[in-house]
């Protein structure tokens, strides 16, 4: 009797911990609310035609132009248009080209009758061509620290094959009406122009002071070797000397020389040292505050210094 009593109770007790789990049969199929793809086909051939037009349009067009829109983004912009200062001076030297292109053929047009009138004053006045050019130095467009490494023998390939002459720049032919007698160095060799040079002749001397002389450097300009606006061009002999005597010279050639330009309006004739170092220093404060207002403004300045004469060289 008590053995019994004693098995149902411990029965009992084991009962009320133990839980019991039904169970259950787990198997694999599809999602019910998840659509086929012959489902989709059959929901879209079921719209209209304008419904259809829509759908294709959000799901493919939309899809396929965000795709080529972001290659074009990373792959095809310039690193320039993403950098401030490289986007502008971009946009600068596009301006600075097209106004250089349509100032040359406007001042050709306007000067035809110079072309016609003058070859034949000259010719009067003294025996000689009636055009004049001269090797001038002009932008130079290397740039020597572009390679951390230099191997000694392409070094000397490129220094021998590209350039034989060190002039700071590329060398291209200026044109202009001839001023001076014919041969005017063939004894004396480069030697600055002074105000009062005996070789220039009596035209020349007015050609000089109204800057007629330069007219046919608008062909300079159409092929690109010139700017309407930028430093003198300077001989290569004398870019060599200087180089060495003024401070900063060299930095003229960071940009194209200009048939007129800041120090050509400000200073007058390169008869010093010292005359230099101010043209220098006029040409400097150009090149380090350039923009298309400030070629204007020089532009119209030249126009006085055309009609008084005062500044020209």
């Amino acid at each position: 009797m008590n053995n019994n009593s004693n098995q149902n109770l411990n029965i009992q007790a084991q009962s009320e911990h133990v839980v019991s789990i039904p169970q259950q049969r787990y198997g694999y199929g599809s999602a019910s609310t998840v659509e086929s793809a012959q489902d989709a086909t059959a929901a879209v051939s079921g719209l209209t035609f304008s419904e259809q037009i829509n759908f294709l349009f959000s799901e493919y067009f939309k899809g396929f132009l965000f795709v080529i829109l972001t290659s074009v983004f990373i792959f095809a912009i310039p690193k320039l248009m993403t950098e401030q200062r490289a986007r502008q001076l971009a946009i600068y030297n596009f301006t600075k080209r097209s106004i250089d292109i349509f100032g040359a053929i406007v001042g050709l047009i306007l000067t035809l009758p110079v072309w016609l009138i003058l070859p034949i004053l000259i010719k009067l006045d003294s025996p000689g061509p009636v055009f004049y050019s001269q090797v001038r130095v002009g932008k130079n467009s290397r740039k020597g620290s572009r390679r951390v490494v230099q191997h000694s023998d392409v070094e000397e390939n490129r220094t021998r094959d590209r350039r034989r002459e060190n002039f700071f720049g590329k060398t291209f032919e200026v044109i202009k009406f001839r001023t001076m007698v014919n041969d005017a160095e063939k004894n004396s060799g480069p030697v600055w122009a002074s105000k009062n040079d005996s070789r220039i002749t009596k035209l020349g001397s007015f050609l000089r002071n109204s800057r007629l002389d330069e007219i046919p450097q608008f062909i300079n300009i159409l092929k690109g070797d010139m700017s309407l606006v930028g430093p003198r061009p300077e001989r290569p002999s004398f870019v060599q000397e200087l180089d060495g005597k003024v401070e900063g010279y060299a930095k003229r050639l960071e940009v194209k020389p200009g048939l007129t330009g800041l120090a050509q309006i400000t200073s007058g004739y390169d008869d010093s040292i010292s005359a230099v170092v101010t043209k220098v220093e006029h040409d400097l404060e150009y090149i380090n505050n350039r923009s298309i207002w400030l070629d204007i403004k020089i532009m119209f300045k030249t126009i006085k210094v055309v009609c008084t004469g005062h500044g020209a060289h």
